[in-house]
């Protein structure tokens, strides 16, 4: 095989990988979003770097009961926060997130609400797998020279 016709097999090989990693990123960027929607409910412990969730407030529980939800379901009332999880894949390029200033609020934390991350930890959650599939795809996109 001579270099220009390496070249063109490099070129089509690149294709190729970009078309297998955007068919992976779609896969694992819903599992993300099914993870991070999966935590809401439910105390997380802590993951990679981020901290357990802090239990909720008395007030807090005893607001949740006043306004007919469950006492001890952090972050779930509605669902609507839930709900508000999305992922998109664009080309190359992916993104989980909330576009709720709740999200934001819960996720950081505020002056009187401890952090709860939801997006975060989903991420690093499945990390390994998105690596994974990523070498999968260069692998596969390279053939044997």
């Amino acid at each position: 095989m001579d270099l220009e016709q390496f070249a063109r097999e490099l070129s089509s090989d690149s294709a190729s990988i970009a078309t297998g990693l955007e068919a992976s990123f779609r896969v694992i960027v819903k599992e993300i979003e099914e993870t991070a929607k999966e935590e809401i409910g439910v105390y997380q412990p802590a993951y990679g770097p981020f901290d357990d969730w802090a239990p909720l407030a008395e007030s807090t529980k005893h607001d949740r009961i006043r306004q007919g939800y469950s006492e001890d379901e952090p972050l779930l009332r509605s669902g609507k926060l839930r709900d508000s999880i999305q992922s998109e894949v664009m080309g190359l390029a992916a993104i989980v997130g909330t576009k709720s200033e709740i999200g934001l609020w819960q996720e950081v934390g505020t002056e009187r609400i401890p952090p709860r991350p939801i997006i975060g930890p989903a991420y690093v959650r499945r990390i390994g797998p998105l690596i994974e599939a990523i070498e999968q795809a260069i692998f596969k996109g390279f053939r044997a020279y």
